[in-house]
């Protein structure tokens, strides 16, 4: 369907066609109708498939400009996440005039509060510096019309709901509720029959939670060869822009470490780095500045990052529903996608209640050799050849070539090239990563999947710049898919 035929105003057609936006995703299409309607609505929908149009399309298109007062709020679970919603309103909303503004913790409060002060007319945030501004008076929300709840159970699993329902209780009872979530566990539900009025439900089927442009693959590995095992798969699979996810900060910090010893270009992002480190990382991976972004869950929790080929799973998530949002992050916009999910022997129940979740099966991959790691950066460097020879640049270097192959051999040229742009065996270079403590094996009682310790550690009493629990603080390649993935898959699976 266009966008034309669901109702909007030609200002925000116009946005949207700049955008680069042509036909409306199956959210959008659902959901915009609804919302323009007035209906409250629950959609089920993971990152990537187009939700902050779908409640930012018909929220800008009913914002009164006559009305400095903020009209719309949206809750989102991580600063990154606000940033990035902003960022995308205020682009659709940029022919219209409608004031955006966001706010979200580890920032200066005052400049928020002076940022305020210029009446923006839709609010994104995150849920404790919300209610810090609440409580300072330094926003109101009497005239507000519109409640956004976005990855609502993201923020149920990071200990924001008495948050969230501090910032309700401050909002006219008569407004507009939207809830998204990518999965519906039984605590979302219970928020549309408390805080919604006749919901209207927008649902992705399960076999959607997972695309067809992911090829799902694990390796069965104990701890300590997974980092041998996942470097040697980095140079055999020669990914474009990868993400590989830890448990824990402790293990981010170690496998960026690692990865960088080796010789990869990498860089890792958790709850403990400052907002401007964080903020740096993550432009320089959206520019293809670094290869490989090592992250924990809540840090990489709603990036929107185009272009990623292969997710890696170093360890496997603590329950079924952050693995659709972390292979989520790939496989978007039609383009092909990689995921591989490492499993040490105790874990494979966890396994099965992903592929419960998900209706899919993974395919076990062979760890591949030191000879297929050499192959495949012998492949790439060959690709990087290629390139080199059609740069126009090259031309200038005619008259050196000439001389050097008078004197050598040109298959001995060659070679020394490709000796210099291939690395050796990396696991050569010693790397320590910390065992972690295994997951727990799941008792068999337990239903609805599992809930596991998130990041390390559960989260309850939280707010950003002080997120604690027990007196902790909590967390939150090279090149490749230049060609089709090298596999080695099993025949038969060992469970």
């Amino acid at each position: 369907m266009k966008f034309a035929e669901l109702g909007l105003s030609k200002s925000l057609l116009k946005a949207v066609q700049k955008s680069g936006y042509e036909e409306a995703t199956p959210i959008q299409e659902q959901t915009i109708p609804l919302v323009l309607a007035g209906h409250d609505v629950i959609g089920q929908a993971q990152t990537g498939t187009g939700k902050t149009a779908a409640f930012g399309l018909p929220l800008l298109e009913h914002v009164d400009l006559d009305n400095p007062a903020i009209q719309a709020i949206i809750i989102s679970p991580t600063r990154e996440l606000a940033i990035q919603t902003q960022e995308e309103l205020f682009r659709l909303g940029r022919d219209k005039h409608v004031k955006v503004q966001v706010v979200y913790g580890g920032a200066d409060i005052r400049r928020q509060i002076k940022a305020l002060k210029q009446h923006p007319q839709i609010l994104v945030g995150t849920p404790g510096r919300l209610r810090d501004h609440l409580n300072r008076k330094t926003v109101k929300l009497d005239q507000m019309k519109t409640l956004v709840l976005d990855e609502a159970d993201e923020m149920l699993n990071m200990g924001f709901l008495e948050d969230i329902e501090a910032i309700i209780k401050q909002t006219p009872a008569d407004r507009q509720t939207l809830l998204f979530s990518a999965t519906m566990p039984p605590a979302i539900k219970k928020i549309g029959v408390q805080f919604m009025t006749e919901p209207q439900t927008v649902k992705i089927a399960a076999k959607e939670l997972t695309t067809d442009l992911v090829d799902q693959y694990y390796i069965r590995a104990k701890d300590y060869e997974k980092f041998d095992i996942m470097t040697r798969l980095i140079d055999v699979q020669d990914p474009d822009l990868t993400i590989v996810f830890g448990r824990t900060k402790r293990r981010v910090d170690e496998l960026s470490r690692g990865l960088i010893a080796r010789g990869y270009n990498a860089a890792g992002i958790h709850g403990d780095l400052t907002q401007e480190r964080r903020t740096k990382i993550m432009k320089r991976f959206k520019q293809g500045e670094l290869d490989i972004l090592v992250a924990t869950d809540v840090a990489a929790r709603g990036l929107d990052i185009s272009g990623v080929t292969h997710v890696y799973n170093y360890d496997i998530p603590s329950d079924p529903d952050s693995y659709v949002h972390r292979i989520g992050r790939t496989g978007r916009a039609g383009h092909h996608g990689v995921s591989l999910t490492f499993v040490t022997p105790n874990e494979m129940d966890y396994l099965h209640e992903i592929e419960k979740l998900t209706k899919v099966r993974m395919l076990p991959l062979k760890p591949p050799s030191a000879e297929d790691a050499f192959r495949g950066q012998v492949a790439s460097a060959i690709n990087d050849i290629d390139q080199l020879i059609k740069d126009p640049a090259t031309a200038r270097y005619q008259e050196a070539a000439e001389k050097l192959l008078a004197d050598h051999d040109a298959l001995d040229l060659v070679a020394a090239l490709l000796n210099d742009l291939t690395k050796d065996d990396a696991s050569q270079v010693p790397v320590k990563i910390t065992p972690e403590r295994p997951l727990p094996r799941r008792k068999p009682a337990q239903r609805n999947g599992y809930r596991g310790k998130r990041d390390g550690h559960h989260r309850r009493n939280f707010r950003e710049g002080k997120r604690r629990f027990n007196g902790r603080r909590r967390n939150g390649g090279n090149h490749a898919g230049k060609g089709k993935p090298v596999f080695k898959i099993h025949k038969k699976r060992e469970d």
